[in-house]
This record gives C-alpha cells, sequence and structure tokens, in this order.
C-alpha cells in the first residue's frame, strides 16, 4: 500500500550474494526467523504444555506398588534386659504385598477448575507475548528498512551534488587560470568537493553497516547483502487511512494487562477454595502375604479390596486463609489501576502519532514544492557567478539549500512511514 519498485532509484550492478527483498518480505521475515522471536515461541509452546498438564489434575492417579520384605528373629527380653530369648515371626519370617490404588478428586471448591483456569489465562499470555515481540521486531524491522531506503535515496542526492562539486571546480579552475577568480574560491571549490566525498564515504559505510543490521534482524548469514527493492511513493501516503484501527484496548501492553488481572482473579479463586472441604473417591486393590486377617496370622497369600470417599477439611484455614484472600484481592486492586494507567498513556501514544503523521505529511507536501524553488533559486546564482555576477559563498549556499531541500524530503517521506508503523505497533496490528 505504501511501497513500490523503482529500478531507476536503486539501478547498480549487484553483488553475487546480493538479494532484492521487500519491505512487506523483510517484515514478514524477521516475525518469523528472528532468534528473540523464536525464544517467544518456545515459551509459549512451554506455556502450552503447562496448560495440558493443569487439565490432567482433572484425572484419576492411579498407582501400583509391591514390597518385599525378610524378619530376622525377634529378641524378646525379661526382667528389664535380662533373660534374652529369640523367637521367629509367625507364621514366616517373609512378608509381602502388590497393589493398585485409585484416588479421583470429586470436589475441592473449585481448586482445580481455578489450576486449569490459571493456567490457561497463561497460555494465552504467552501467546501475547510472543506476538509483542514479534511485533516490536517487525517494527525494528521496518524502521531499519526504511533507513536503508532513505541512505540509498541520500547515496543518489550525494552523487548528483559530486557532479555538480565537480563541474563548479573546473569551471573555478579555468577562471583561475584566466585569473577571473582568486585562490579562495578555488580552495573553498575542492574543499566542498572534498566535503562532498567524505559524506559519500560515510553514507556507504551506513549503508554497509544499516545492511549488516537488517540481516541480524531477520536472520541471515552475514554473507548475504540485503537490497531494498522498495522505494516510496509520496503520492500514495496521504491515502493511507488509520483512524479505524486506532483502538487502544488491542495495543499488547493492555492485552498483557487484561491478562494479568484474570490471572490475579483465578489465585483469589484458589486461595478462596481452601474455605470449603475436599471429597475423594478411593479405591485399592491387592495381594498380601502372609494373612494376619486372623488370630493366629496363617501362612497363606490372600487378595482384597476396598471402595470409598474421603472427605477432608482443614479447620485452619479459617483463619490462616484470610490474609492470603485479602493480599491477592489488594494485587488485584493494583493491577487494575496500572491497567487504566497504561490504557491512558497508550491513547496518548495514538494521539501523538496521529498529530505527527499528520504533520510529515504536510512537510512532504511543503517539502515537494520547496525542492523546485530552491532548484530554481541555484540554477539563477550558478548563472551569475558564471558571470561574475554574485559571489562563491552565494552560489554555495544555494547548492546547500538545494540538496538540503531533496534530504529534507526524503527524511519527511520515511519520517511518515516510520510514524506509521509505529501506530501499527501501538495499536497491536502489527
Amino acid at each position: 500500500m505504501l511501497i513500490g519498485f523503482s529500478a531507476s532509484v536503486f539501478a547498480q550492478e549487484k553483488p553475487v550474494n546480493q538479494h532484492n527483498i521487500s519491505l512487506q518480505q523483510a517484515v514478514a521475515m524477521a516475525k518469523e526467523n528472528n532468534k528473540t522471536v523464536q525464544v517467544f515461541g518456545i515459551e509459549q509452546k512451554a506455556a502450552q504444555a503447562d496448560y495440558s498438564d493443569a487439565k490432567n489434575t482433572m484425572l484419576p492417579t492411579l498407582g501400583i506398588g509391591g514390597m518385599y520384605q525378610r524378619f530376622s528373629k525377634a529378641t524378646l527380653y525379661d526382667h528389664g534386659l535380662n533373660d534374652a530369648t529369640q523367637v521367629s515371626r509367625l507364621p514366616s519370617p517373609d512378608g509381602a504385598n502388590l497393589g493398585v490404588d485409585l484416588a479421583f478428586n470429586i470436589y475441592s471448591g473449585g481448586k482445580t477448575k481455578s489450576v486449569i483456569e490459571e493456567s490457561s489465562y497463561r497460555n494465552a499470555l504467552a501467546a501475547i507475548n510472543s506476538k509483542d515481540q514479534a511485533g516490536n521486531i517487525g517494527l525494528q524491522t521496518a524502521v531499519q528498512y526504511l533507513d536503508l531506503i532513505r541512505l540509498y535515496h541520500f547515496k543518489e542526492l550525494i552523487l548528483d551534488q559530486e557532479k555538480r562539486a565537480e563541474a563548479r571546480l573546473k569551471n573555478i579552475t579555468s577562471f583561475y587560470k584566466n585569473q577571473r577568480v582568486t585562490k579562495s574560491d578555488l580552495l573553498r571549490a575542492e574543499l566542498t568537493l572534498s566535503n562532498v566525498l567524505l559524506n559519500k564515504t560515510q553514507n556507504e559505510n551506513d549503508i554497509a553497516i544499516g545492511s549488516k543490521r537488517l540481516a541480524i534482524l531477520i536472520n541471515v548469514s552475514d554473507s548475504e547483502v540485503l537490497f531494498p527493492s522498495d522505494t516510496l511513493l509520496a503520492n500514495n501516503l496521504k491515502e493511507v487511512v488509520i483512524s479505524d484501527k486506532n483502538d487502544a484496548n488491542n495495543s499488547y501492553a493492555l492485552q498483557k494487562m487484561d491478562m494479568n488481572s484474570k490471572i490475579q482473579s483465578t489465585r483469589i479463586k484458589n486461595l478462596k477454595s481452601n474455605y470449603y472441604p475436599s471429597l475423594s473417591f478411593i479405591s485399592a486393590y491387592g495381594f498380601n502375604y502372609p494373612n494376619y486377617l486372623f488370630f493366629k496370622p496363617i501362612d497363606q497369600i490372600y487378595s482384597a479390596g476396598f471402595v470409598g470417599v474421603k472427605l477432608n477439611y482443614n479447620i485452619s484455614s479459617i483463619y490462616q486463609n484470610k490474609n492470603k484472600v485479602k493480599a491477592a484481592k489488594y494485587r488485584l486492586d493494583a493491577i487494575e489501576l496500572q491497567k487504566d494507567w497504561i490504557k491512558d498513556n497508550v491513547k496518548d501514544d495514538i494521539s501523538a502519532l496521529n498529530i505527527k503523521y499528520g504533520e510529515a505529511l504536510n512537510r512532504i507536501e511543503v517539502t515537494d514544492k520547496s525542492i523546485e524553488q530552491a532548484k530554481v533559486n541555484f540554477e539563477i546564482i550558478n548563472t551569475k557567478y558564471l558571470n561574475q555576477l554574485s559571489l562563491l559563498t552565494d552560489l554555495l549556499d544555494a547548492d546547500n539549500l538545494y540538496q538540503e531541500s531533496r534530504y529534507t524530503f526524503v527524511n519527511a517521506q520515511i519520517s511518515a512511514l516510520i510514524i506509521y508503523y509505529k501506530l501499527q505497533y501501538t495499536t497491536g496490528n502489527l
């Protein structure tokens, strides 16, 4: 919607390992391949596993166990520790059991449900964190990509300025040989060309650095040179309408605070469940040796089982749980207050970005007109200088004004696009 291909602006000889990439491709690749995004994705998978584990608490617990014992002879004492005698354990020195047991929670005051609910909210929070990080990296990638576009535009402008500086130096050198200008004009012309060449080198270095930073964000090999295939379409910027998506409630920060509020609410439910009794269904079946069900013990294996219910109530929870619930409610109040504060700030950020976006569009319109005015002014001063009707200082000022107006035009377009992407991220749409 904002970007279009322009072969004329970025036409150059590309190295073998250089690849064209559009802004949308760069953002999409970064949101998927960036290492920090992958870290949050792994954490989201862990939260999903925790949620699945929490749901398993509703299932009955089933266990199996066995034991074997061999008793030594028992030493019997009469008259204190005197008259010791040893006898064997009846009916056998061996003892063993093997069995299974089953327990199923019937009621626990809503504790199990609250644990599962909290885990589900934590899973949702992890998903929001992952989207937030992906959106943040997408914003960083867009800003870095747009900065590269800025630098490539500057490269074209600097090359154009270099041609003007070379032509000017050539003319001034000819004037100096014919004694039409002083040595100072020649030196200033040479110095101006040197400064342009320094700016050219600096801009090329910035392009190399920016390309590496973009590669890191997208997580591609260091040997890859990424070349932005998109350029600006200033006429389309005014067509971008985002007022219908400026919902503060959709921002990642508010989504996370809303989820934290739900998590704290489930914690309160969990704590309140301690006020209620717990009821469980229990059952067991096993084999035992020897048979102690009768007296005297019988040298035989027997099997038996049971089913029943178990009721438990912690009386101390009446006074031990009170302050825990109160503290949890205070924390919930703090979260709700913080949520309101964040909402106010998000609304303020959205309002400020909208104002700045309108300002950037207006700056584009103004600077677009100023370029033609600065160009005409430069041509007039240049003609006067060639006819020795103006000073070199005036010509250099006119040249700098022309160059600055074109810089400002590029910066205005880039700024508008950066503000647009910031607004997209702030409203949770990136």
